[in-house]
């Protein structure tokens, strides 16, 4: 399914954005052949009486659950890469190497008991972007993963090794990811005296995260004999995929970051096609999951076409649950701003994750 923004009369018109200089406008989701539901996306956060003060980085909400806008008004600001935000509430080590830490971010008791969650929370695995490179780490995270918090998530943010460090790359930063996601939900569960459940996930990513996000959850796709391979789809999980690098080779055929699949995977697929065939998405579809794809139409780092050829694909070949929003005139960053007017799309698109993957008990 691919949804655009609500236009007057054409089902896949895409008007002018102006809801990026005006956070109060939501977008409004339609698919090509129907009309959403239009369910409204109310803003949550934590009270008055919550523990400390209001982090850094996550909006204050006016009346009727807007952000407020930010300074300026200019869209697709990348302050969101440096803006403050509240220190994680715990960090967990998830194997012996150095960058082999995550950020855990809990939600207050306010905003659990707001959400009707009850003792449980909603449980995300974030992976960061940045074109995989060492110069952009997890704290990148730190303002979407608070913002995710507040609305009820617990949010863990693994940091993993990266090309320009020792061991990044092929094959250090897939193994890093394996590793993080099969042994943090338990880990977290136990660090959190069981306030997330295991067996229940959203596994996220933005940007070449959103690439790391969508290849761990197809590793029971990966070829016989690779050690990252699962012997079945995860269980209970749902994949959010915000401004993602869902072709791997597209990537490097496209030369962008410069050149960043090319450092990662040590060439391109022509001289390395066994490492593709087991690192690139798009070429392990179907995966049995739920997807939620969210990418800005006016993306000038990774194009929004990546995130569409992939859920055409991906329902071509039976993942029927795949499904693509875009958000016109959004840029790169604003997907991972919970300042910006992309902000209640992508946090429904975590909740329309989990939902689908716990009523089809995958």
């Amino acid at each position: 399914m691919i949804v655009f923004a609500r236009a007057r009369s054409a089902l896949t018109f895409i008007v002018p954005m102006r809801s990026m200089r005006s956070p109060t406008t939501q977008f409004e989701p339609i698919v090509p052949w129907s009309l959403s539901d239009g369910r409204s996306m109310n803003s949550r956060h934590r009270s008055a009486g919550s523990p400390g003060p209001r982090p850094a980085g996550v909006p204050e909400r006016r009346p009727g659950g807007a952000p407020d806008p930010r300074p300026g008004g200019a869209p697709d600001r990348q302050d969101v890469l440096s803006r403050s935000a509240r220190s994680p509430d715990l960090i967990i080590r998830y194997g012996d190497g150095a960058d082999q830490v995550a950020d855990v971010h809990l939600p207050s008791v306010e905003a659990l008991e707001r959400d009707g969650t009850g003792r449980r929370a909603l449980f995300t695995v974030l992976l960061h972007g940045g074109f995989w490179r060492a110069q952009y780490g997890r704290e990148h995270t730190a303002p979407l993963a608070e913002a995710l918090a507040e609305a009820g998530f617990v949010v863990c943010a693994p940091e993993y090794r990266r090309t320009g460090q020792r061991g990044g790359g092929w094959p250090g930063t897939f193994a890093d990811v394996a590793a993080a996601v099969d042994r943090l939900p338990k880990l977290v569960s136990a660090a959190s005296g069981g306030l997330v459940a295991p067996a229940r996930m959203v596994l996220a990513g933005h940007s070449a995260g959103g690439h790391l996000a969508l290849w761990a959850a197809s590793r029971h796709r990966l070829p016989v004999g690779s050690p990252w391979r699962t012997a079945a789809p995860l269980s209970g999980c749902g994949v959010v995929a915000l401004a993602a690098v869902t072709d791997l080779a597209r990537c490097q055929e496209l030369r962008l970051g410069r050149r960043a699949a090319d450092a990662l995977m040590g060439g391109g697929p022509g001289r390395f096609p066994d490492r593709y065939a087991a690192a690139d998405p798009a070429r392990l579809v179907p995966i049995g999951l739920p997807v939620r794809l969210v990418h800005g139409t006016a993306d000038d780092v990774v194009p929004p076409g990546l995130s569409v050829d992939y859920a055409v694909r991906a329902r071509a070949a039976g993942d029927s649950r795949t499904e693509c929003t875009l958000l016109p005139g959004a840029g790169h960053f604003d997907v991972i701003d919970p300042l910006s007017a992309a902000w209640p799309t992508v946090k429904d698109a975590f909740r329309s994750a989990h939902r689908s993957a716990e009523q089809s008990g995958a």
